[in-house]
């Protein structure tokens, strides 16, 4: 723009450069023998290229108007691009400000998640553990001897372990009627209780002791030689996770069980420590 400008100014200081240099040139003193042809023609010729310089300054001015009106047009229409431009840019910056606002809002929320999520696994955790040690502390079970029908079981050469195979009540299943062994899914305090009985006989009593571990703990001990017999005994006992508990049958004795379920075992937790 500023050489489209520089251009027209440069016509009309040459123009005028000219026309002076040409009215001093009409100026000067023509020699005695030119002068009469001078004065024949001269005035006619200066002024002539008198007006022809004015016509050209004229020209040169016409142009120079034209050009800066349209220059003014361009730079009305580059005024108004530059608004828009400062316009858009001013948009864009908003939608920056507003970016990084929603990008910090996404991210304390997501910070919020997690940690809800973390509140939530833990809340959760409890919840199982309290639900474990809500079902741990209901144990209690009680089972008679034989599974069906009566009879007696012995007499055996050596002390043998029973198992009472009828489930009554197996609360936390902590008794197995495939073994007979009680194992204890929490450390605490137990109470258990067995009543053993039998028909009178000349020689074999009835009888059983407890066993915690492999080692005896209490017993029971019955003999008569006619009619039915029982005994009956019961201790609490402090076990640990995994203690083992169970009845075993003195050796030379008899167990009498039937559908009465006469001779049982049973025992719960009375407490967790």
């Amino acid at each position: 723009m500023e050489m489209t400008l520089c251009f027209p100014l440069l016509l009309l200081i040459c123009s005028l450069s000219t026309a002076q240099h040409q009215t001093e040139s009409d100026n000067e003193i023509i020699p005695h023998g030119k002068q009469a042809e001078s004065q024949g023609r001269g005035p006619t010729n200066v002024s002539d290229r008198q007006q022809t310089g004015t016509q050209d300054i004229h020209a040169v001015l016409r142009e120079m108007s034209a050009l800066l009106a349209e220059q003014r047009v361009e730079m009305r229409h580059l005024q108004r691009e530059n608004e828009a431009q400062t316009a858009k840019l001013k948009e864009l910056d908003l939608q920056r400000t507003e970016l990084e606002r929603l990008k910090q809002q996404l991210q304390a929320q997501a910070a919020e998640l997690i940690t809800m999520k973390a509140r939530s696994n833990v809340t959760e955790h409890q919840v199982e553990a309290l639900m474990r040690d809500g079902e741990v502390k209901q144990v209690a079970f009680s089972a008679s001897l034989l599974a069906s029908g009566s009879g007696h079981v012995g007499p055996f050469n050596t002390d043998t372990s029973l198992v009472f195979r009828h489930v009554i009540t197996n609360t936390g299943n902590a008794y197995n009627p495939n073994t007979g062994f009680f194992i204890a899914p929490v450390r605490g305090a137990y109470h258990f209780e067995f009543y053993i009985g039998a028909g009178g006989h000349a020689s074999h009593a009835s009888g059983a002791h407890l066993v915690k571990n492999g080692g005896h703990t209490v017993g029971t001990w019955s003999h008569q030689s006619s009619h039915y017999g029982s005994s009956a005994n019961g201790a609490t006992l402090l076990l640990e996770v995994g203690d083992v508990v169970f009845l075993r049958q003195w050796a030379n004795t008899r167990i009498f069980d039937n559908e009465n379920n006469l001779s049982t075992f049973s025992g719960h937790l009375l407490f967790t420590m």
